[in-house]
């Protein structure tokens, strides 16, 4: 059965790369969690997907342009419209909820066993600088056995081997907005992974093919796939050897799983 990793946390149902998400993500069931992190003006690697502040938190500011105190005042909860939690409304329920560090998801995962999927988020030339700052708190931390660390960025991804080889990484894959993506341009990606030294491809949902998956594990790759929210897609990741299914409503897929296993 394949693994079920929170997308930015349970983010169907708590703000999205909040404590608060992955804290969710984990009582729902699931065996990790998959967040972005971000540099600070201070190069403080920082919890969140966009490069500006707007959509999360109302703010017209760049990340890369406050220092880590700075964002960890802000609050990224009140923005959330989602369900309600424990009968308050969607309005009121998160608000509060701080922009957190890297550490502190690191910090928060020392009392579960659950995966860390680490998506570097780099602007311009600071792939290294990001790739050394993510390897610094890895090691600081006591969870490197439990981290992978990815990006589109493969350059990135290669830094990251280099600076410490043992940490677990995956090459990030989207399909182009302007064309469909052929098959020998999918099983290329294989090569592009082997390149960078990744450990394992993760693909989008509409990549992750027999073939692109067979030719992965041929190459000792293992494949994680995202973001994936119909139940349907655990039988094929079953069937096709996948690894784990990133996905944002983690309680329903992993409710789906239990059943499969039970027929």
């Amino acid at each position: 059965m394949p693994l079920i990793l929170g997308h930015r946390g349970a983010s169907a149902v708590a703000p999205e790369n909040t404590l608060a998400a992955f804290s969710r993500a984990i009582l729902d069931g699931a065996e990790g969690i998959e967040f972005d992190v971000r540099l600070s003006r201070d190069g403080v690697p920082m919890v969140i997907h966009d490069a500006s502040l707007k959509r999360t938190a109302s703010i017209d500011s760049l990340v890369r342009d406050l220092t880590s105190r700075q964002l960890q005042e802000i609050d990224v909860g009140s923005w959330y419209t989602g369900p309600p939690f424990e009968g308050r409304s969607p309005a009121t329920s998160y608000a509060g909820e701080k922009l957190p560090t890297l550490a502190e998801v690191f910090q928060l995962f020392n009392s579960n066993r659950g995966w860390l999927y680490v998506e570097m988020k780099s602007d311009a030339d600071e792939g290294a600088e990001l790739a050394a700052s993510v390897v610094k708190c890895i090691h600081e931390s006591d969870l490197a056995n439990r981290v992978v660390v990815e990006s589109f960025d493969l350059p990135a991804i290669a830094q990251v081997k280099r600076i410490d080889e043992g940490i677990r990484t995956a090459a990030l894959f989207e399909p182009k907005l302007s064309r469909p993506i052929s098959t020998i341009r999918r099983l290329n990606m294989v090569d592009l992974a082997r390149q960078a030294a990744a450990d394992e491809i993760a693909l989008h949902y509409t990549l992750a093919g027999s073939r692109v998956v067979k030719k992965a594990r041929e190459y000792g790759l293992e494949t994680v796939v995202w973001t994936v929210d119909d139940p349907q897609w655990i039988g094929r990741a079953c069937s096709l050897g996948i690894k784990g299914l990133i996905s944002n409503d983690p309680a329903t897929m992993v409710r789906h799983r239990m059943l499969l296993g039970t027929s």
